[in-house]
């Protein structure tokens, strides 16, 4: 169960945000932050404490605080993002996060390796680290020798179309595993109860779940049916000013 959630506000030059996507526009500022507001009262209905951190315009994409670190029940790994843009984001991360880990239990991805956050998926104490164009080998065996030294465990899986691990994968609990695209199929996963998404639906894959109850971007019938039928609770949230930039509902915040 998570206690805590740490979201970023969208900065006014949230419009200049990495995209691979311009076919979709550009993000309006004020709608992005009336859906980054319903995200937050989203979170908090599934009884967490969300810690709100002032915009920083500097940074395009730093809403998507996801990338910044990987918060474990055991410590925190500050990550060095793969993007040159956003390398300097994770820094501005790490004093609030002391405020919940102990310095001995903080962790720190270094140059050569990058890692971002959104390549890594948590199963119970053990993580899955995506090989992207964004984490690196390096980055990812820096990760697991991080992971490792807390107790933890973590396997890389290598990547061949998406930005993201959680691009295409959110894991719901009870062995329950939202996949859409690449991962319909992979080893890796076979042994999870896959729920497979609609190609057509393939950007509802980045759901999260929180306590029990599973957050889905608004738009996607298919998609939150099939989560209904596998017995969650649903919060539909719109994401789509951030779909524009490459984002997602598990980008917006760290969960622990």
């Amino acid at each position: 169960m998570f206690q805590h959630v740490i979201v970023r506000r969208p900065c006014p030059s949230v419009c200049k945000g990495i995209t691979s996507a311009p076919e979709l526009g550009r993000p309006d500022y004020e709608k992005a932050l009336g859906q980054h507001d319903a995200y937050i009262e989203a979170l908090k209905h599934c009884g967490v404490e969300v810690t709100v951190l002032d915009a920083m315009d500097e940074f395009p994409d730093s809403c998507f605080v996801e990338d910044t670190a990987v918060l474990t029940p055991n410590c925190a790994i500050i990550s060095n993002p793969g993007a040159p843009t956003r390398q300097r984001e994770s820094a501005y991360m790490v004093d609030t996060i002391k405020r919940f880990y102990p310095a001995d239990r903080i962790e720190y991805i270094t140059a050569p390796g990058t890692m971002e956050g959104g390549d890594v998926m948590m199963v119970g104490n053990h993580f899955y680290i995506g090989l992207s164009a964004r984490t690196n080998e390096e980055g990812c065996r820096q990760f697991i020798a991080a992971l490792e030294k807390h107790g933890h465990t973590g396997s890389v899986v290598p990547l061949e179309k998406v930005l993201h691990l959680k691009t295409g994968l959110a894991y719901l609990e009870n062995n329950n595993l939202l996949v859409a695209g690449e991962f319909c199929d992979k080893e890796e996963f076979a042994g999870f109860n896959r729920i497979v998404i609609d190609p057509a639906e393939s950007y509802s894959a980045n759901c999260i779940w929180v306590n029990g109850t599973v957050l889905v971007p608004a738009g996607y019938p298919a998609t939150r049916a099939a989560i209904e039928r596998a017995g969650y609770p649903v919060i539909e949230v719109d994401t789509s000013e951030f779909r524009k930039i490459d984002g997602g509902l598990s980008c917006l915040s760290l969960r622990f």
